[in-house]
């Protein structure tokens, strides 16, 4: 390999390595795990995986957890966004 073409190789994967910072850092992102389970990632460090019922378990209540986030708030503790 030339120069030239290292050069071009290296432009290449920088250019790359900054389409996956901005991806990584959009917001959620979800994802089919082997075993069928939905994966959400960028709540945190690790991804939240449950089963399809699972989730719509937790969807049906997010009235219900809204509401107990609010009558606990001063209990719970928030992450710097």
């Amino acid at each position: 390999m030339s120069e030239d073409d290292l050069k071009a190789e290296l432009e290449r994967l920088k250019a790359e390595n900054e389409n996956l910072k901005r991806a990584r850092s959009k917001g959620l992102s979800m994802k089919i795990s082997e075993k069928g389970a939905l994966s959400v990632y960028g709540l945190g460090r690790f991804p939240v995986t449950l089963y399809k019922e699972q989730w719509i378990r937790l969807l049906d209540s997010a009235d219900d957890v809204r509401s107990f986030i609010a009558e606990n708030a001063e209990g719970l503790k928030s992450k710097g966004a």
